[in-house]
């Protein structure tokens, strides 16, 4: 599998992660499953003419936003950006 960006945003309880290719969407949940913590997520919602996906992760205990991002930094194929300032 090929490396794909990834970026995460707090929004209060939740993190919006939004990812590139919707592709790689199921792949990363898939991952992310095999975490004790990861346990739901909100519907998958398409960009507008864009290939980016976006999935609302709720982040509060025991699943942080430090957590979270950590998950995804031990993923090889992930490469978790920074948002845009």
């Amino acid at each position: 599998m090929k490396p794909f960006c990834v970026w995460v945003r707090p929004l209060g309880d939740f993190c919006h992660v939004r990812i590139e290719r919707i592709e790689n969407v199921q792949w990363l949940l898939g991952q992310l499953s095999q975490s004790f913590v990861f346990r739901t997520f909100d519907p998958i919602r398409t960009l507008q003419q864009s290939s980016h996906c976006t999935i609302e992760i709720p982040c509060n205990p025991p699943l942080t936003q430090a957590l979270l991002r950590r998950l995804l930094v031990a993923i090889p194929e992930v490469k978790l950006m920074r948002e845009p300032a």
